[in-house]
């Protein structure tokens, strides 16, 4: 205990936004900045503006997206510390903090599996670590349901969407995910998880392959809504 004392002394952490230091019991961003990150309050609103992102593309039961995502804010530079800097604790928490706030609503407090949007096994090697996973993890805390990670796979490595069209998204990424055990999803609710969302349209393959070989539910939770 001390040793950690001398240690925070000489090495404080910091918050991962604004980069003063963290009080006693704060983790990863303080308590000023998560308070001004831009909720969406979706989770407690059926057919909110993310949901209808869906309608007539995917069979889904409800969909939230947890904050407001703005390119140059604040949040896009945690997003980006989350994505592609080994900000694995950051995925963690932040879902946590998310979990406490949506299992206000009863539609999001119980399911039979968290599935985090699969990375390709090349691009997993590369980064290290899917951070739709460490959301999930998070949210698994406070939600108490289990992660399923191998049976939704990524079965082919598309290009990067990133500079994409809305269309060029959605032919990109047609058919790339696939089940491996359908029964294992049959009669289940699954939560898609994913760290943010666009178009949508790695979600609603993510959705088509499950549907098309299962009789399941899916719900889908992101991080943060573009």
């Amino acid at each position: 205990m001390l040793a950690n004392s001398i240690f925070g002394l000489f090495y404080p952490e910091i918050c991962e936004v604004c980069s003063q230091n963290l009080m006693r019991g704060e983790k990863v961003i303080c308590l000023i900045c998560l308070q001004k990150l831009p909720r969406t309050g979706y989770h407690l609103l059926k057919n909110n503006p993310f949901e209808q992102r869906f309608w007539g593309k995917a069979d889904i039961e409800r969909a939230t997206a947890f904050y407001f995502f703005n390119k140059k804010s604040n949040f896009q530079r945690l997003l980006h510390k989350l994505k592609y800097s080994n900000g694995k604790n950051i995925g963690v928490k932040m879902g946590k903090y998310a979990a406490a706030e949506i299992s206000e609503s009863a539609d999001f407090r119980h399911f039979d599996y968290l599935i985090p949007v699969p990375l390709h096994p090349n691009k997993l090697r590369e980064r290290g670590y899917n951070q739709s996973l460490c959301i999930a993890q998070g949210l698994a805390e406070i939600l108490a349901v289990e992660i399923e990670t191998d049976n939704l796979y990524r079965a082919i490595e598309n290009p990067t969407q990133t500079k994409k069209s809305a269309y060029e998204r959605w032919t990109n990424t047609k058919g790339i995910f696939a089940v491996k055990t359908p029964q294992l999803f049959e009669n289940k609710h699954l939560l898609l998880i994913d760290d943010v969302l666009t178009t949508g349209s790695t979600l609603i393959a993510c959705v088509e392959a499950i549907k098309s070989v299962c009789n399941a539910k899916v719900s889908i939770f992101a991080l943060a809504a573009a």
